[in-house]
């Protein structure tokens, strides 16, 4: 067995076993087959996809290929939840104090930026201080005390993942349906929660544009986690247009902030009220979705979840601080307007990828693999669908540390904003659940 003969053999369509695929993950993770094979063989699965039973395999062999954490000796029933990834896409900043709040325990692992969608990983480190690389008796002992710990993805855990994870961002083979499942569920089985949330994004700005495609990775991600003997429950939620109005990751920072405080936008205090709700629902099931999402939504308005998210960024080193005082987070240099319209109108369309791509131009997302980002970079919406816009009124604002790349960006987020005589009839955030 060789990697070339995988390689062929995918490229021709045909279904590689059980024993390839372990062949290939072990072989990648210990540095015995090149990246330039693993991105032509990533390359092929793009262009002809992968069975449920290679999907399945796939994911069992990046599990497997590191540590499984054990969380046992956390208290209670452990709640996980994961997005796809999005442009905006802040809730786990925001449902994990939430959550916490009311008494499930969210020991969660994530990941940094992929493409032009941010990783909470990023937006986490911009808070001065904070922690993301834990050993695991901490990040019990955290979960146990505070009820919620977020980590970034260690090199013991799916090591075969994160080295896959970064070399599908920058070889284009994101948006694979299959590629996406084994890599969101093999993280989240190998994390050990009991339960799973997934937050599945459809729309200009998700790796799955159509509605039938978010319906089958979360059909089929739901379906390996139920495998896995985890309860697992995906909602597939809008991404037409970005989530909230900051993007990049000090801005979410703040956002996330602002809508525990109930001065969030509606947008995104309803998405994440949500996946709160369901994680409730999880955690206890006398409690239904409609009585977890009341528990919620007074865990806001109390001022609870805002202390939990107080006690969260403490419990990981990082500056509480900050809650109340944002010029902690990175300060950008430079800000440049979005030159707004020619003439009065509704906008009828605001692209969350090309707003995603122009905040990436700005500094706040990686190009490569290897490359530096810029905290304090990204944008603020003034304006979204269904927004009056002024002639001449700017549509944002981008912000970074390279001024080039700030002006670059900002007119790269003008050509997102489409305008009509009336404004757009409005949208449900969350579209459809699958259980």
């Amino acid at each position: 067995m060789n990697m070339t003969s995988l390689i062929e053999k995918k490229k021709r369509g045909e279904v590689l076993s059980k024993e390839e695929i372990s062949f290939l993950i072990k072989g990648y993770t210990a540095d015995e087959i090149p990246d330039y094979q693993v991105s032509a063989f990533l390359m092929a699965v793009w262009f002809n996809g992968m069975s449920l039973e290679e999907t399945v395999d796939l994911t069992d062999a990046m599990r497997f290929s590191g540590d499984v954490i054990d969380l046992s000796a956390i208290k209670g029933i452990k709640v996980d939840k994961h997005s796809t990834g999005g442009v905006g896409d802040k809730t786990s900043m925001i449902i994990g104090p939430i959550a916490a709040s009311v008494g499930v325990k969210v020991p969660k692992m994530s990941g940094r930026g992929l493409g032009f969608t941010g990783g909470t990983v990023d937006k986490l480190e911009s808070i001065p201080g904070f922690r993301t690389e834990i050993d695991e008796d901490e990040f019990i002992d955290i979960v146990n005390r505070v009820g919620l710990a977020i980590i970034g993805q260690t090199k013991k855990v799916v090591p075969a993942d994160k080295k896959i994870y970064a070399l599908r961002d920058v070889t284009q083979t994101v948006d694979n349906i299959s590629l996406i499942a084994s890599s969101v569920m093999s993280k989240k089985l190998a994390s050990g929660s009991d339960k799973i949330v997934l937050d599945v994004k459809n729309g200009d700005g998700a790796f799955m544009e159509s509605l039938e495609e978010a319906v089958k990775l979360a059909e089929l991600m739901v379906l390996i986690g139920k495998k896995a003997g985890k309860e697992t429950i995906a909602l597939i939620t809008d991404m037409e247009e970005p989530l909230g109005h900051y993007i990049g990751n000090g801005l979410e920072v703040m956002e996330s902030i602002m809508t525990l405080k109930g001065e969030g936008p509606e947008d995104l205090l309803d998405l994440s009220l949500s996946l709160s709700a369901y994680m409730v629902h999880l955690s206890d099931k006398n409690i239904s979705y409609e009585e977890g999402r009341t528990i919620c939504e007074d865990a806001v308005k109390s001022g609870k979840a805002l202390s939990k998210m107080k006690e969260f960024i403490e419990a990981q080193g990082g500056n509480p601080k900050v809650i109340e005082d944002f010029s902690l987070l990175p300060t950008p240099a430079y800000d440049v307007e979005i030159e707004g319209p020619l003439e009065d109108g509704y906008v009828y369309s605001c692209h969350a990828k090309t707003i995603g791509i122009a905040s990436q131009m700005s500094g706040a997302g990686r190009i490569t693999k290897e490359e530096d980002i810029d905290l304090s970079a990204g944008i603020i919406l003034h304006k979204k669908t269904g927004d009056f816009c002024k002639k001449g009124e700017p549509f944002g604002v981008c912000y970074g540390n390279n001024l080039k790349k700030v002006q670059e960006a900002a007119k790269e987020a003008a050509k997102a904003f489409t305008l009509g005589p009336t404004a757009p009839s409005k949208k449900s955030v969350v579209l459809k659940v699958i259980k």
